[in-house]
Parts: C-alpha cells; sequence; structure tokens
C-alpha cells in the first residue's frame, strides 16, 4: 500500500464535503507548486522528488525525469513544457530560443508564473482541484476503485505487477503524477457516466477513444539534463508547418482556461482547437475527480471530458511521426489523410529510423505526390537550430521514443514502449539527404540480410521435414538483437564532429563519404550474419544435411544443408552489395548467373 507523500501541505480556507457526503474539516491541500511530486534522476545518480518550482530551479542538476512508468515521463514532459510556454508567452521566434539556451531558464519569471497560478496547482482545492472537475459525480454518487487511473495495474494480469493486490490508496504525490497520466493516456472503454453530460446513456459514457498521447508514437530530444531537454523540445511558435494560433489569449493551458465541467467542449471540440502547445500539452480528455481523505487517495471518478480526434492533426502536434493513410482517404474520400505512426514494440526504435529522418517534402515525386511519412515537427525545429548553428557543431540528438500499445478495442494498456536512438543532427538537414538516404538504407541491409538469415533457419528445418516457422521466428530476433548495438555505434558515429586524420572539426555540410560509410555498415552486417549463419550450420542436425526432395512449380529439387547454406551466402552477396568490393576480384558465381 502507497503512504501518502511527506511533502508539507497547506490548508484550504474553505471547507469540503468527504466521499459520504458529510461536512468535514478544512481538507489539506496538496500544493503542486511547492510539494514535491515529479520523480527525477540527478546527474549526480541519486533519485528525489521535486516541486514545480524546484524541478526547474535544479533542471541543470537533473538528469531525467524518472516517472512511474516511461509514458508519464512523457506526459511530465509536455506539462513542463506548457508552464515554461506559457510563462514567457514564446518563444515567439527562434532568436528567443537561443538567448534562453545560452542563458539557462528564466527562474524568477517561472516562479512568479506559478505563484500566479498556484491557487489551479492545488491537487486537493475545493473548487478548482488541478486537472479535475470539483463537482463531477454521478446519478447514484459512486466512484471507481484507483486501478482504473494506474497504468502499472494491468486488467486480469496482476501477477505481473508489483500492485498484486491492486491500487488501494495513494499518496497524493503520485496520485497527481496519475492524473496527469490518466489525460494522456487513459485507454477507452466503458467509464462513469457524469452528471451533466449530454453524452451519458443509461448512466454510463460509451468510448470516446484513448487519451490524446495514447494515440502517438511519441518522440522527443533528450538533452544532458533536464534543462537541456525542456528546452530543445520548446518550439518557437513561428515554426514553419505548425500551427499555433497568434491571437492573445487564445492558445492557453488548462489551468488558464475556466475550469472544466462535466460536460464536453462545444462542438467536441471546438474546430479551431486546440489553438497552440501550450493549449495541446494540456488537453483534457477525461473528466476526473479524486477521493480523498487526511491520509491519502483513496478512489477516484473517471468520465470522458474532450475528444480530440487525430486524423491531420500534423500541423498542430510535434511530437509523433505520422504517415499517410490510403484507407481512410478511400473511406472519408478525402485528398490526404495522416495518422500517428505508432511505434512497434517488437521493434527497436533504430528500425524505423527512415521515418524520423524522413522529411516532409522526402518522397514528393514530379506528379506532387504526397510523403508517405511526416517525421516529428520537433525534430524539424532541432534540424533548424542547428542549421542556424545555435546548438553545438556535429550535435548529437538523443531521440526518446514513448508510446502505450492498447488492446481489447482500446480498452487496456497492454505494452508501454521506450527506446532511444542517438543520431547525428545533420541526418535531418535537407542539404545532407544522401548521408540521410545512407543511414535509411543501412537499415535495410540489415533487414535484408536477417531475412537471409531467417530464411536459412527455415531452409534447414524443411530440409529435416520439420516446420520452419519458428526457427526462422528465433533466427531473425537473434540477428536483430546482435545487430542492435552495432547499429546505435554506427550510427552515433556517422558524421563525427572531427577529422579522424587531422581532428581539426569537420563542418556540418562536409560529412564522411555516405557511401564509404554504408560499405562500412554493410561490411559490419556481413559479418555479424555470417557467423550466426555458420552457427545454425554447424548445429544443423543429420536428417538435415541428408536431405530430403521438395516439389515446386518449377519441379522437384534436392534440399539439404550444403544447398540451404549456399543459397543463403548468395542472398547475403545479393543483399549486401558493398562488401564485394573488398575481395579484389568477381564473387559472382554460376548460382549467381
Amino acid at each position: 500500500m502507497a503512504t501518502p507523500a511527506s511533502a508539507s501541505t497547506s490548508v484550504s480556507p474553505s471547507t469540503s464535503t468527504s466521499a459520504s457526503g458529510t461536512a468535514s474539516e478544512p481538507p489539506l491541500g496538496f500544493d503542486l507548486t511547492q510539494s514535491p511530486w515529479i520523480p527525477v534522476l540527478r546527474t549526480d545518480g541519486t533519485e528525489a522528488e521535486l516541486s514545480l518550482i524546484e524541478v526547474f530551479g535544479q533542471a541543470e542538476e537533473v538528469r531525467r525525469l524518472v516517472g512511474d512508468v516511461p509514458t508519464q515521463d512523457f506526459a511530465l514532459l509536455r506539462l513542463l513544457l506548457a508552464i515554461l510556454h506559457d510563462a514567457i508567452d514564446g518563444p515567439q521566434e527562434i532568436e528567443d530560443w537561443a538567448e534562453l539556451w545560452d542563458d539557462g531558464l528564466p527562474l524568477e519569471t517561472l516562479r512568479g508564473y506559478l505563484d500566479s497560478h498556484r491557487e489551479r496547482f492545488d491537487l486537493l482545492h475545493p473548487l478548482t482541484p488541478f486537472l479535475q472537475v470539483a463537482d463531477l459525480r454521478t446519478k447514484k454518487g459512486d466512484y471507481l476503485p484507483l486501478d482504473k487511473m494506474v497504468a502499472d495495474v494491468p486488467n486480469g494480469a496482476r501477477f505481473f505487477t508489483m500492485r498484486a493486490l491492486g491500487a488501494e490508496r495513494l499518496g497524493y504525490a503520485e496520485a497527481a503524477r496519475w492524473v496527469v497520466h490518466t489525460h494522456a493516456y487513459d485507454p477507452s472503454g466503458i467509464k462513469s457516466g457524469a452528471e451533466g453530460d449530454p453524452r451519458v446513456k443509461g448512466g454510463k459514457g460509451y468510448p470516446q477513444g484513448v487519451g490524446w498521447a495514447g494515440n502517438l508514437g511519441g518522440v522527443y530530444a533528450e538533452g544532458d539534463n533536464l534543462q537541456q531537454t525542456l528546452l530543445l523540445n520548446l518550439i518557437a511558435f513561428d515554426t514553419p508547418n505548425l500551427h499555433t494560433d497568434t491571437e492573445p489569449g487564445r492558445d492557453r493551458p488548462a489551468w488558464v482556461h475556466p475550469p472544466a465541467t462535466s460536460a464536453p467542449l462545444e462542438g467536441a471540440p471546438a474546430a479551431s482547437r486546440p489553438h497552440g502547445l501550450r493549449d495541446l500539452y494540456t488537453w483534457q480528455t477525461r473528466r476526473l475527480r479524486l477521493h480523498h481523505d487526511g491520509e491519502g487517495v483513496h478512489g477516484v471518478l473517471l468520465a470522458y471530458g474532450d475528444p480530440l480526434p487525430p486524423r491531420n492533426m500534423h500541423l498542430r502536434e510535434p511530437m509523433s511521426t505520422w504517415r499517410r493513410s490510403p484507407a481512410q482517404e478511400k473511406k472519408l474520400r478525402e485528398a490526404m489523410v495522416y495518422l500517428p505512426r505508432e511505434h512497434d514494440p517488437a521493434r527497436a526504435a533504430w528500425r524505423g529510423l527512415g521515418a524520423l529522418v524522413t522529411g516532409e517534402t522526402r518522397g514528393r515525386e514530379q506528379r506532387e505526390e504526397a510523403a508517405e511519412y511526416v517525421r516529428p515537427r520537433v525534430l524539424d525545429w532541432i534540424a533548424a537550430l542547428t542549421v542556424a548553428r545555435y546548438l553545438p557543431r556535429g550535435y548529437l540528438l538523443r531521440a526518446r521514443l514513448v508510446g502505450a500499445v492498447y488492446g481489447t478495442q482500446q480498452s487496456v494498456i497492454d505494452e508501454i514502449v521506450d527506446d532511444t536512438v542517438a543520431m547525428p543532427v545533420v541526418l535531418l538537414h535537407q542539404d545532407n539527404q544522401e548521408l540521410a538516404q545512407a543511414a535509411v538504407g543501412a537499415v535495410n541491409d540489415a533487414e535484408d540480410a536477417v531475412t537471409a538469415l531467417g530464411d536459412l533457419a527455415t531452409g534447414l528445418a524443411q530440409a529435416a521435414g520439420a516446420d520452419g516457422e519458428g526457427p526462422r521466428a528465433t533466427a531473425r530476433d537473434r540477428g536483430f538483437g546482435d545487430l542492435d548495438g552495432l547499429f546505435r555505434t554506427w550510427l552515433r558515429e556517422l558524421a563525427p564532429s572531427q577529422d579522424a586524420a587531422t581532428g581539426a572539426d569537420r563542418p556540418l555540410d562536409d560529412p564522411l563519404d555516405p557511401t564509404e560509410q554504408r560499405r562500412r555498415w554493410q561490411l559490419i552486417v556481413r559479418d555479424t550474419v555470417s557467423r550466426l549463419g555458420d552457427e545454425l550450420i554447424d548445429s544443423a542436425s543429420e536428417a538435415s544435411w541428408e536431405g530430403r526432395v521438395l516439389d515446386s512449380k518449377s519441379g522437384s529439387f534436392w534440399l539439404n544443408t550444403s544447398s540451404v547454406d549456399l543459397r543463403f551466402r548468395r542472398a547475403l552477396r545479393r543483399c549486401l552489395p558493398l562488401t564485394n568490393i573488398d575481395s579484389g576480384s568477381d564473387d559472382s558465381t554460376e548460382e549467381d548467373q
């Protein structure tokens, strides 16, 4: 059972009503601006919980956020970004950002801002509780266990969690984190029917989709400390291809807008919203109310709030890759439909590199066809910073990928994806498309070579008269596993900031030769996959060496270990053609003809 946070609390001057409906003593408040609740890892390796004022004030000494689950890191980062954006009302343009990068976070401005909105950051406020609806209730006056908003208590799989008995009670600090996470990642499914919500039928709220961030394949830039991470993701409002309403007072976070009610926004949402990043990062996809006492939080009422359809939101949401959806274009009879590209938990982040480094204009042909993918706008922003020389020469970008994978009609979270890929930022530059294509091509090289390895495993099984699907999957997993660290190292070194021979700085627009770098990678792949192939051959059964006759459309043929091995070596030469250059002779054989 979780214990209440030990942070100091303040007493609200108002009285409240307890869960049973009886009058009680003035409730304890939990001021998120002053009370520790955000978990962090410091640069010295120690962990701590910080208040909002502390997390900004100590951002240079904080390595990163360390929430209860990785998706919580993403949700909390966006909350901090919304605060920072609104406190400075910017950055309006890239030059404003450069001042922050040079001078650091404006701590006095942030303290003044948080103090002025302190009442809206009180988790337990009787009238305006943080990201909650004070008078939210159902017709019967009931509420739910905390399991409904705690993402590390999977339905029907309690033995896979540290909370085998469920989340019976939470301290105020942890409850605050789950409130932020719920708005971002809450599953779909049937919810409580809140009084005053016109969508409620028979006392139930029927599915309105997952929380906004749950739609995304989340991507953000990580710096050496939290201050750098905040600033790297603090996108200027005048950034091209990113919508921000410039009319004063419109793009504001949830705590500046009037408190939400149980009813959704008119038009759900109004056609013009979200007005910008501040509005988007604090979008209230749910209506909720914590039930608490003097010891902590013991229940929650969770209902639907403001749904936000993800279709064609690529001009508003910067922290996701987007994919074109021909199926939706046909269904909706629209020329272009983009949807968020979700992360695949079975694939390492680097295997999706193409979608990260491919810009919106890449993929357009002479017939002006729309791009298949639109990379995250936050990566466009990083590229702009390096082109303008506001970031150090040869900057190495660490892109962190975070996302939730839902199951059973999006009613439960099945898996959480969390991975990081480091890449030279020159890959994002429009002037270095050849280098970017070499990196994307290198991923394809790995895919093709591992496919050949899988075919080898399948062929050996078939030669022995066994099913080949299991061996294929095992061989592919091993291949990608062995290449994983090698590729990440190769990618980091793809465009070094110094010339290896002279030690002189290498200009960003003068990276190493892309063809030579790809050849270097293909040699790594050949050596790695060939070694794995040798292991499969060495472990082949006697039945596989003896082989058997198989029938195909072109006739019968004899399949055994030797013929499968020959086919594997030929496939590697074909999918890794640059490795043939170092032999000094023609590698072609009669089998290649």
